[in-house]
């Protein structure tokens, strides 16, 4: 017969001392007792989260809001010019110049096209030495270009004067020895005003100043120049050898049509003699200066970052080192090393959420008051405002880590001894 033995149960040994027990609750109430036990000191080690959080959400607003205004300039300028280069002597070294006479008259015929001329740098076999007299002057040959361009360069151009009106078509034609100048030109040459009809001598030719340009839309180079008549450049110095271009000025949405027509309508003899520039497409300017603006500030902003969680810890550091007493009275209370830990742990957090709301708001003030001021439209996308306060709150963690740990290892009879 068989006999079942029973053995007694072991019994599960109670703990002398209920094991403490630290809630979330808790948790939130040290850590706040904790920033406002030193305001001050609070204050500024979440200063470098600010400004960190702060550049963040600016950087990436003012991106969004200087891209969206880059896209309307873009549209009204650099999306309605067309370059034509003249490729000639890359076809044919004996073909000649790539651009008929009447190529303003030609190109200005495409639906589209607002205005359109032909332009080169004037090369000589002696030096065009540019002077404001007959004899001498101060400008030399290397200072000034000399441009040659018809009349419809500078229509395309569309320079704002500070004096004077701009050589027309007649002049081009007729070759009339005048000249446009910028104001940087004419002040180097002593040129003040057009009421004395003022001349500057190119070589030893002389030609009347009829307009000075302060400003310029497109050819910005120009102001750097003399610019003279087509026609005149070529009984004067003689024909381009190479090097010509044609500036074309369209309508908006034109530009592309016109590029792809401008040589066969320039040339239908031989359009290989020429290459239509069309403008780049817009999407790609926008995308690439997003990637060069947003690249530069995000660093901008994690060195600021970095600067705000080193502030953080450096602090949270003293306090740990100041506060050995307590932690060491907390330990002997019955807290244990995690407890600790998600204390100083969430004083830092508090500290860089904190910091991330106010860097938000500063941002955000930011990027709507420089709109405001250059009266742009201000955009901020949505989830940048969400996620900066997690990034603020993220830097203070990752802060605090170390010092937390460091508090978590001091034992409590240590503590107490000192």
């Amino acid at each position: 017969m068989i006999r079942l033995i029973r053995w007694p149960l072991r019994r599960r040994r109670q703990p002398a001392v209920p094991l403490s027990v630290f809630g979330f609750r808790d948790l939130m109430g040290e850590a706040l007792a904790g920033i406002l036990q030193r305001p001050g000191r609070s204050a500024l080690t979440a200063l470098g989260t600010v400004l960190g959080v702060g550049t963040f959400v600016t950087v990436l607003g003012l991106t969004a809001t200087t891209s969206s205004q880059i896209d309307n300039r873009f549209n009204a300028l650099t999306a309605t010019e067309v370059t034509v280069k003249d490729v000639a002597s890359e076809q044919d070294e004996f073909a000649g110049p790539g651009f008929p006479a009447d190529a303003d008259r030609r190109i200005g015929a495409l639906n589209g096209v607002r205005a359109g001329g032909v332009y080169w740098t004037v090369r000589s076999d002696s030096p065009l030495a540019v002077r404001a007299a007959p004899v001498g002057g101060q400008a030399q040959a290397s200072d000034i270009v000399v441009v040659a361009a018809s009349s419809g360069v500078l229509e395309a151009a569309e320079p704002t004067l500070a004096q004077g009106r701009l050589f027309d078509r007649r002049m081009d034609e007729q070759g009339e020895f005048v000249a446009v100048i910028g104001a940087g030109v004419a002040s180097r040459l002593g040129i003040s005003t057009l009421e004395t009809r003022p001349a500057l001598f190119i070589g030893d030719q002389s030609f009347t100043v009829v307009g000075i340009a302060e400003d310029t839309k497109r050819k910005a180079d120009l102001l750097l120049s003399v610019v003279v008549p087509r026609t005149t450049a070529e009984k004067t110095w003689g024909l381009p050898d190479g090097g010509a271009e044609m500036l074309v000025a369209t309508e908006l949405g034109a530009a592309a049509q016109v590029a792809e027509l401008a040589p066969t309508a320039l040339r239908p003899d031989h359009p290989e003699y020429l290459k239509a520039v069309p403008p780049p497409d817009p999407r790609t300017l926008r995308s690439g200066v997003n990637d060069d603006m947003g690249r530069l500030f995000l660093l901008l902003a994690s060195i600021c970052l970095v600067i705000g969680a080193v502030g953080i810890a450096n602090t949270t550091l003293v306090a740990v080192l100041e506060r050995t007493g307590e932690i060491g009275l907390r330990r002997a209370l019955g807290a244990r090393g995690r407890h600790i830990t998600g204390q100083f742990l969430a004083e830092s957090g508090a500290l860089g959420a904190l910091g991330g709301l106010v860097g938000t708001s500063i941002g955000v003030s930011t990027v709507v008051s420089v709109s405001a001021v250059r009266d742009w439209t201000p955009v901020v996308h949505p989830a940048t405002v969400a996620a900066a306060p997690f990034v603020g709150l993220l830097t203070g963690v990752l802060a605090g880590l170390y010092p937390s740990w460091r508090a978590s290892r001091i034992q409590p009879v240590e503590a107490l001894r000192r």
